[in-house]
Order: structure tokens, then C-alpha cells, then sequence
């Protein structure tokens, strides 16, 4: 396991959690967990919850949300030339035994699977932060990749190499890079951005709206117009931290 993986996600996260992917499905979106962020009027976090984006150096500053979307590069979307399997996902990376989906998993349960031969995990609990449902039964959840594949593609990784996609594909570096969802949100969502879907969950706005955001600047992807004017009027009242360091 990697170290990013190596320890659960707090056990309590109360309206905000995790989700995770069916590797089954084709889904476009396949997403990472988090507590959910507070928003003007809306219940505090938790304390020690974690309230900031992917990938937070321990003593890194974070950034308000708007300054971190005011950061995203600005262009055009182009989906010219995609296809999923331009991103290789679902590997072992250390050789463990388990894949990205069983290791978001083994890391976001509230109450830890039992793992068998091949990581086959059995019994566990998991809390979708999208929309606040406990899940029981891993096989009903999908992980989600905070920025989608397809989405991902249109706003840069085009123009990586097929390793530069593996690894955004399988970034188990960032806690909110990949995401244990319920498979019907991550099918609604499918390759949508902000502006176009948003969690179901109130609770989840702001968190979900710093994790999308965390992630682009992590992997220095761009916002087109109405991406960007859907974030900054989404986030307004949301007082969540972004905090992220920028992939190698």
C-alpha cells in the first residue's frame, strides 16, 4: 500500500465521506472522500475533520476557495482524439496485491473490511459524502475520479504521456483525488463538471467544490468559462481551505 493509503480516513465524518467505483462499470466519473466543508449557515465540520484538498503538505498554506479558483488556468475544452482507455486505471501499483479501487476502499471504510486472498475485502462500512448514505457492501460503490477522465482530457492531459495518465488515473498520493462514492451518484455524474452536476447532498457543495478545484491545480488543468463562473458562483459562503501540491 501506498503511503498516501496508509492509514483510514477518520472513522466519523459526519455529512461527507467516501465513495468508490465499480471496476465493472465504464463509468466516466471515478472520485476521493472528505468531510464535508462548512457553508454559510450550514453545520461546522467535525473537529479534525479534514477540510482542505488534495494532496495538503503538512505545513503548506491553503488558500481561500475563490483564490483557488481564481488560480485555474483559463481555456478552451477540447475532447478531440478521447477514449477511457487512453487512462490505464485500476492498477497495483506496489504490488500488494490490491488495485487503486480495493486500496481507496481498505482506506475510506468507516468500519474496516475483512481482507481475503486477492483482496477480495468482505463486510466493512463507508459513508458517501455526496449524498450521505452508509454503504455496506463494497461492490455497491464506485470510485470516482474527482475530475473525470474525459474531463481531465479536455482540460490538458491530452497532451500527456500514457504514464502521466496512469498516474492520474491511480493518484492514491492526494486524499482527494479518488473518492468512494454510491455507483448510482458516480453514474449521474458520469463525465460532468460543476457546472453541469454537483453532489446531491447539501453538505457536500463546499467540500466537493474544493476538491474539484484542489485537483485541478494539482494536476495543472484548465477551466473553461462556464466551469470557471459555475465554481465562483457555487462557492460563495463555502469557508473550506484548498490546499494541494502540484503533481510531479
Amino acid at each position: 500500500m501506498t503511503a498516501r493509503r496508509s492509514a483510514p480516513i477518520a472513522a466519523i465524518l459526519v455529512a461527507a465521506s467516501l465513495t468508490a467505483c465499480n471496476p465493472n462499470t465504464a463509468t466516466e466519473s471515478d472520485s476521493k472522500p472528505s468531510t464535508p466543508a462548512t457553508s454559510a449557515g450550514a453545520p461546522s465540520a467535525p473537529t479534525g475533520s479534514p477540510s482542505a484538498a488534495p494532496g495538503a503538505p503538512a505545513d503548506g498554506n491553503g488558500l481561500s476557495l475563490a483564490e483557488a479558483i481564481a488560480k485555474l488556468p483559463a481555456a478552451e475544452e477540447n475532447r478531440t482524439g478521447y477514449e477511457r482507455d487512453s487512462f490505464k486505471h485500476w492498477i497495483d501499483e506496489d504490488s500488494d496485491g490490491c488495485s487503486t479501487r480495493n486500496e481507496v476502499l481498505l482506506a475510506e471504510a468507516t468500519k474496516k473490511p475483512e481482507q481475503g486472498p486477492r483482496c477480495t475485502l468482505t463486510g466493512g462500512e463507508w459513508l458517501s459524502y455526496y449524498d450521505e448514505v452508509t454503504v455496506t457492501d463494497a461492490r455497491k460503490l464506485d470510485i470516482d475520479h474527482m475530475v473525470p477522465l474525459a474531463e481531465a482530457w479536455d482540460s490538458g492531459a491530452s497532451a500527456w504521456d500514457a504514464d502521466r495518465r496512469m498516474r492520474y488515473a491511480n493518484d492514491l498520493d492526494a486524499e482527494r483525488s479518488l473518492v468512494a462514492v454510491t455507483a448510482k451518484t458516480n453514474r449521474s455524474k458520469a463525465d460532468k463538471d460543476p457546472s453541469e452536476w454537483m453532489p446531491p447532498a447539501e453538505s457536500a457543495k463546499c467540500t466537493y467544490l474544493a476538491d474539484w478545484t484542489g485537483t485541478k491545480l494539482r494536476w495543472k488543468l484548465t477551466a473553461d468559462d462556464k466551469e470557471r463562473t459555475a465554481l465562483e458562483t457555487l462557492a460563495k459562503g463555502c469557508t473550506n481551505t484548498v490546499k494541494y501540491e502540484v503533481a510531479p
